[in-house]
């Protein structure tokens, strides 16, 4: 199938690419095919977001958004910072202590996989074609040119063999291919090692972010009530924080976030997860309720010192696929957004004038010239300084550096560490006791996938491939004590036959809820992620 455009993912990047671009060709009176292809089983259903969303980016693509129905009505209503001293004592912060990118007055929180449903809806009545059960599992590069994607075979079985339901990939070959496929993409990966896009700069550094939404009692809803906090359940050297954000409907959202350059193997972020809802500042709220939907997925935070190049002959890199999350602000839709709206306009210039298949080198002068590479080189420091200073000190450092120089202190802190390289030998780093859960607050990691609907066809490849199988029992167990047994927060990694002496990695890839973090944290970079059979995965209603 030939196309105009081919965009791989809908999520807010990739839409907005396509809402874009239509909107232009409707305005020039000119036909374009575009093609949106989504590996969820319908758009949104691996959409996972805090989220608070800043409209700035909607307010440019969509004017008219509220009386069009957007799902985006909770409006921030308040706005609470505390440290969290120990397991019984949190901290309100003062404003004037608080990074101004943290202030969320005029942002609403949302569903972000709703408002990505309706921005297919959105884009869909433009014109656009959006396939959900789709995953694109390969690229077409031809002559050092990327000519497309092949969508994923159907219906191979678990030995490699096809079945009689054997349904092969489609080959979509466009002008231009756009890559919006999030975090740590499968195939915006190979495109980054491929040509080189990362050539200079510091190593992408990621954060792995836990969500639960939660029924609670009228009595302690406070409609718009928005907090985050920093400090424990994570120690001094464990970067992260948590976030409570009061939805509609009775409804609470809560969460934790966890830098994955963390050092100490015997961690587990799940069972973090787990203790941080016993704080009395967030029990406060969840007491009484009830526990409706989980997920969990990675963050690319490295922000402006990680931007790949994000043109290469043949297509864009955008969204969360090339970094453009601004951590400083916890939020990567509304740059998501904008960074798709610039590829978009970028494409339409050089599809008017008959190109196709070169490098959209002017896509890089837009996006420097918009206010997207403003606020990401503004809060260049952010993350870095944490990283560098610590929770206190850099924190103090990003005061400074926010509120009085408005992110223009003349210096860059760069991290060039890598996040898998970042553990500790088990046997130099303290064990760590987690308590049972409780059934009330805490939660096993089983009951968990369950509220997440999660599914994969059972005969069929494993979508997590080893390098080396050796690697897991070799290496990780004898080493590390195997940490992908704790930092996978769906349970898909097990070391099983240790009692008998015949130990081995036994990988339930049928768990996998696709937030990457095996591919990120793995500390031989051992285990790849790939695309499984169209559809599979988790299954997020309003996430």
């Amino acid at each position: 199938m030939d196309v105009d455009v081919v965009i791989v993912g809908a999520g807010p990047a990739g839409l907005s690419c396509a809402i874009r671009l239509m909107q232009q060709a409707k305005a020039a009176g000119t036909d374009l095919q575009i093609v949106v292809v989504e590996k969820g089983s319908e758009v949104g259903a691996h959409i996972l977001s805090g989220a608070v969303l800043e409209t700035r980016a909607l307010n440019e693509l969509l004017p008219d958004w509220q009386s069009m129905g957007a799902p985006i009505t909770a409006a921030v209503s308040t706005d609470h910072i505390y440290l969290l001293n120990n397991a019984e004592k949190a901290t309100r912060m003062p404003n004037w202590l608080v990074p101004k990118t943290m202030h969320n007055e005029g942002n609403y929180i949302v569903s972000m996989g709703n408002v990505c449903r309706w921005l297919a809806q959105q884009a869909e009545s433009l014109g656009v074609e959006v396939f959900p059960g789709f995953p694109a599992a390969e690229l077409i590069i031809e002559d050092h040119v990327v000519k497309g994607i092949v969508t994923g075979d159907m219906g191979i079985g678990a030995d490699g063999q096809p079945k009689d339901s054997f349904t092969p990939g489609m080959e979509l070959r466009a002008r231009y291919t756009v890559f919006a496929e999030g975090c740590r993409g499968h195939l915006g990966k190979q495109l980054i090692q491929q040509f080189q896009l990362d050539e200079g700069k510091t190593p992408q550094h990621y954060a792995l972010g836990f969500k639960e939404i939660w029924d609670i009692p009228a009595e302690q809803h406070q409609p718009g009530l928005v907090v985050h906090s920093a400090g424990w359940p994570l120690d001094i050297n464990t970067g992260g924080g948590g976030y409570l954000y009061h939805a509609e409907n009775q409804q609470v959202v809560v969460g934790l976030i966890i830098d994955l350059n963390y050092s100490n193997p015997h961690l587990s972020p799940f069972e973090e997860f787990q203790r941080y809802k016993q704080h009395p500042a967030l029990k406060q709220y969840l007491q009484g309720g009830k526990r409706v939907s989980y997920g969990a997925r990675a963050i690319a935070k490295g922000g402006y010192n990680s931007l790949p190049k994000m043109s290469f002959p043949g297509g864009l890199l955008v969204g969360c696929d090339a970094g453009t999350l601004n951590f400083a602000k916890i939020k990567g839709n509304h740059t998501a957004m904008k960074s798709g709206m610039l590829a978009a306009e970028s494409l339409f210039s050089a599809l008017q004038a008959g190109r196709g298949a070169d490098d959209v080198t002017e896509f890089a002068s837009h996006f420097e010239q918009s206010w997207l590479f403003d606020e990401l080189f503004r809060s260049r420091n952010f993350g870095p300084a944490l990283h560098k200073f610590g929770t206190l000190m850099g924190g103090a450092f990003n005061v400074l550096d926010q509120n009085l120089f408005g992110g223009k202190l003349p210096l860059t802190i760069k991290d060039w560490g890598k996040d898998h390289q970042s553990l500790k030998l088990a046997s130099e780093s303290d064990p760590i006791q987690y308590a049972k859960p409780d059934g009330i607050l805490s939660f096993d990691r089983l009951s968990s996938v369950y509220l997440s609907n999660t599914n994969h066809e059972e005969d069929q490849p494993c979508h997590l491939k080893l390098s080396d199988s050796s690697i897991p029992v070799q290496v990780n167990l004898a080493l590390y004590d195997e940490p992908a047994q704790r930092y996978c927060p769906a349970g898909v990694y097990e070391i099983v036959g240790q009692d008998s002496g015949e130990a081995r990695l036994q990988i339930n890839a049928q768990n996998c809820i696709h937030c990457k973090t095996c591919d990120i944290k793995d500390p031989k970079q051992n285990i790849q992620w790939v695309t499984p059979e169209g559809a599979g995965g988790p299954n997020y209603p309003n996430m």
